[in-house]
């Protein structure tokens, strides 16, 4: 639900890409061919350590395969269960009896934590995702993990070969055949595949580095079998020794928290499940990507089409649905897209639930399929697992994160959604809570008091898990649709029932804070719903085609309808490539088509609520740290308004668009835009925000912390401002205008943000408060930071293709320039300075000039 930080972590768990290689040849030996090793029971094995192959499967020290007849192995005490592959109980053992039917064919196996010790992740959580074929070789069988990654997808062509040579599947485990079936099925013992597990299949990493398996420890709880998959469960259990001096700590974790390094206590035992799932033998027909419409997607290097040069092909990830009746225009499916509520779901939201998951059957209906998608309590069954790879559950997960997430699984070879588990934290509650009261509590009364009405908080959450929905379809954010109404329609009633306040659900666009309450906006189209752009593109993504055969025959009918866009505009998705810079990709944004008048109205909500800040939050028998909770958020809201505004400032309009659409990809936003939002800033984003400094809350929440709590909000907004990204796209704009008075310059915007953060030396005004004293420092310390910068410590992560570079050098030369004006500037205003405080903060500054300009000469007074 949340991108930022990044919790919103995989929206889709993809693996590898989307065409299938040709299947290894194998042979079966007789049936009833005789032998004597095998592994030994209760995880523990008669060959020694330095023997042990990959995963505890077997490897160059493996003894010789010597299989056994049938009946000697499975005998009358093994407990045995049919389905995709046979799974025989011997005691603590675990045999698979692999039928020659699957032998080199595609199976999925899905690995998740199902229980775990309290800070290694949540019960549901997905860990990897990863294709695998078995194999026969002699009297062994091989487990090989499957890649997509590269293909040939022409199979007439002679660079296949070369294609196969550079893309050896790589061996997860080896294993002796204890036994052939009558069918020249395999008999293998795969316990220590699963409590000795190898690193592909392992959890140690979310542990810390340094966790290691103990086998003693460590055990198979449970095997089923079922016609399309089997799902394991094991105990493992890890050492984690703490880190020796030079290794490195743990990285900061919530309370429960998961993150690369989970825990720091001695110990940890995870429950995992796997389980395999067999792939559709004919893959589904891809549909190709388009990047003008929001779809999740695979991609394989495909090295036999005819263009010349590496050409990548991309396929959207979706479900297979087919229609019943072919000829109807709308028809149910064949296949419904069921959703399972988690047992451990409170009862009272699991109609709120249900109603998110079948939100979308309008959508559904509009691409053809009646009653396409719903949700159903899970069956009272012991056999049913949360965790079967067969189903689509809403897992419900007893967490503080504030978050929710829709990851689904899907066939690499052609982007077929197989299934989703969408985790849904306990705390999420917490989060809709306090979005819910920042941004609608002026609008709707029932906001205003803590906790919500359950008839609230269950609408809040069917919100929720409709956006998490949206993702297992297949479908990614789309931050640029709401900047396309304009502030007048999402204020007018009738057009917000029709429409909504954003045309999609699965934009950032919480609530709709732009509305007044002289709007007498109906409360419950105050929350987003499904909107035109879901409709569309459902219909985009999950229309079928008639006549085509191929992906590529389905091309222009695609085109066609992506070109809707350009009369529709609240049809588009967002643009690729512009790294921040269009102001309408806001996150978090209600009518960013003009952030300025959008979080001008939403500032005068803000003084409103206000007002029930305390009687929402203060309960008699409480602390008051649920108002200290909600006032820092009050003060997010309004640092997260301020932040729509800045990124007007070098920023561009765009319109992803295909070859044939005439016109640029990208416009500069006109210099009187950029100027008013600027303006904006200077009066309401640099000035303190006095509306929200209450000395009442002060009181109850800490005598300290208030200039603290305005200084970092406002710093958030320099920083956004001072951006190196926005700098250098000032300075090309101004190079490559062929109107430079239409261009604001980087030059420009960095004379009227010093203006703007250091007004009172221009104003004449006798005295600065401690409020500004502080955003002046913040100033002088984020141009200290650009003209020295600090090397980067600690990890670096990143997310998507890596932004172009920043113009550094042009951007330090200015910022020096600035520095030095200011220094003139602030010795004429020393001497005008009527307190003692004034008079010494000014001269500080200086002195900080001087630092940040020559700082080797600082240093050698230093010494």
């Amino acid at each position: 639900m949340r991108q930022s930080p990044r919790l919103h972590a995989l929206a889709a768990v993809a693996i590898g890409a989307c065409a299938k290689q040709p299947a290894p040849t194998t042979s079966p030996a007789p049936a009833g061919s005789r032998g004597a090793n095998r592994v030994a029971a209760s995880g523990r094995d008669t060959v020694p350590e330095t023997q042990r192959g990959v995963g505890g499967a077997g490897g160059a020290g493996l003894p010789e395969a010597n299989p056994k007849p049938y009946g000697a192995v499975i005998t009358a005490q093994a407990k045995t269960r049919d389905g995709l592959i046979k799974v025989h109980r011997l005691g603590s053992r675990l045999l698979f009896e692999v039928p020659r039917r699957e032998l080199g064919k595609d199976e999925l196996l899905v690995s998740e934590i199902a229980k775990t010790t309290l800070g290694v992740g949540y019960g549901g959580q997905a860990l990897s995702n990863r294709v695998i074929r078995w194999e026969r070789r002699d009297s062994r069988a091989l487990l090989r993990g499957v890649s997509y990654e590269v293909t040939a997808s022409d199979t007439t062509n002679p660079v296949v070969g070369a294609v196969q040579a550079a893309n050896v599947n790589p061996i997860i485990g080896v294993f002796n055949v204890e036994a052939f079936g009558p069918d020249s099925s395999m008999v293998i013992d795969v316990t220590r595949l699963f409590t000795q597990v190898p690193t592909e299949l392992s959890p140690a990493q979310r542990i810390s580095p340094r966790a290691q398996l103990d086998a003693s420890r460590s055990w198979i709880e449970r095997a089923v079998a079922f016609p399309d998959n089997v799902n394991v469960e094991s105990t493992l259990t890890f050492n984690n020794p703490p880190a020796q001096p030079g290794q490195g700590g743990a990285f900061p974790q919530p309370r429960g928290g998961f993150g690369q390094n989970g825990t720091s206590a001695p110990s940890a035992t995870v429950v995992m499940s796997y389980s395999i799932h067999k792939l559709p033998e004919v893959p589904m027909m891809a549909r190709l990507c388009d990047n003008r419409v929001g779809y999740f997607s695979v991609t394989t290097t495909d090295y036999s089409r005819p263009d010349q040069r590496v050409s990548d092909r991309c396929f959207i990830t979706r479900y297979r649905l087919e229609k019943k009746d072919p000829s109807a225009a709308v028809s149910d499916p064949v296949k419904q897209l069921v959703y399972y509520i988690d047992p451990a779901t409170p009862k009272q939201w699991v109609p709120w639930l249900i109603k998110g998951v079948e939100d979308w059957q309008p959508a559904f209906e509009a691409a053809g399929f009646r009653n396409a998608i719903v949700a159903k309590e899970a069956p009272k069954d012991s056999d049913w697992s949360p965790e079967d790879a067969r189903w689509s559950v809403i897992r419900w997960l007893p967490s503080t994160t504030e978050n929710a997430s829709g990851p689904n699984v899907h066939d690499p070879r052609s982007g077929e959604i197989i299934n989703a588990h969408i985790q849904f934290y306990h705390n999420v509650q917490n989060l809709a809570r306090s979005w819910y009261f920042t941004q609608a509590a002026a609008l709707d009364p029932r906001a205003r008091t803590f906790p919500f009405p359950d008839s609230l908080m269950g609408r809040l959450l069917e919100y929720v898990v409709a956006h998490e929905v949206g993702h297992t379809l297949g479908f990614q954010h789309n931050m640029k649709a709401s900047s396309y109404y304009p502030i007048d329609s999402i204020r007018n009633a009738s057009f917000v029932k029709r429409m909504g306040h954003t045309p999609t659900l699965m934009d950032y666009s919480r609530f709709n804070y732009v509305a007044q309450p002289e709007d007498s906006i109906d409360v419950a189209d105050l929350i987003p719903k499904i909107g035109p752009y879901d409709i569309w593109a459902t219909h985009w993504g999950y229309a079928p085609i008639p006549g085509a055969t191929s992906p590529d025959a389905e091309r222009p009918t695609l085109d066609q309808w992506a070109r809707e866009q350009d009369a529709k505009p609240w049809l588009r998705f967002s643009t690729s490539g512009t790294f921040g810079a269009d102001p309408g990709e806001e996150t978090e944004a209600v009518g960013d088509i003009d952030p300025v008048q959008a979080t001008t109205l939403g500032l005068k909500n803000l003084r409103r609520e206000m007002a029930w800040l305390q009687s929402a939050t203060v309960k008699p028998t409480e602390d008051f740290d649920e108002l200290a909770q909600l006032y820092d958020r009050m003060l997010s809201q309004w640092r997260l308004e301020m932040g729509h505004v800045a990124n007007v400032v070098g920023g561009v309009n765009s319109q992803e668009k295909y070859g044939s659409q005439p016109g640029p990809r990208f416009t500069p936003v006109p210099k009187a835009q950029q100027k008013r939002a600027m303006q904006f800033l200077a009066a309401n984003g640099f000035q303190t925000p006095s509306f929200l400094i209450d000395t009442a809350v002060r009181g109850r929440i800490g005598p300290i912390g208030e200039i603290e709590r305005v200084q970092r909000a406002q710093a958030g907004i320099l920083g956004s401002l001072l951006n190196d990204l926005r700098l250098t796209r000032l300075a090309e704009f101004e190079a490559t205008s062929t109107n430079k008075a239409n261009v604001y310059s980087m030059g420009e915007m960095l004379g009227d943000l010093r203006r703007a953060v250091w007004t009172e030396i221009y104003s004449g005004a006798p005295r600065i408060d401690p409020y500004r004293r502080a955003l002046q420092r913040s100033y002088l310390d984020q141009i200290d930071g650009k003209i020295n910068p600090k090397p980067a410590t600690g990890p670096q992560f990143s997310f998507g293709p890596p932004p172009p570079p920043a113009n550094v050098g042009e951007i330090q030369t200015m910022l020096r320039g600035e520095l030095r004006d200011l220094d003139r500037e602030l010795a004429a205003a020393s001497s005008r300075a009527a307190d003692r405080d004034t008079r010494l903060h000014l001269e500080g500054a200086r002195s900080t000039i001087r630092e940040i300009l020559d700082p080797t000469a600082h240093a050698g007074a230093q010494r």
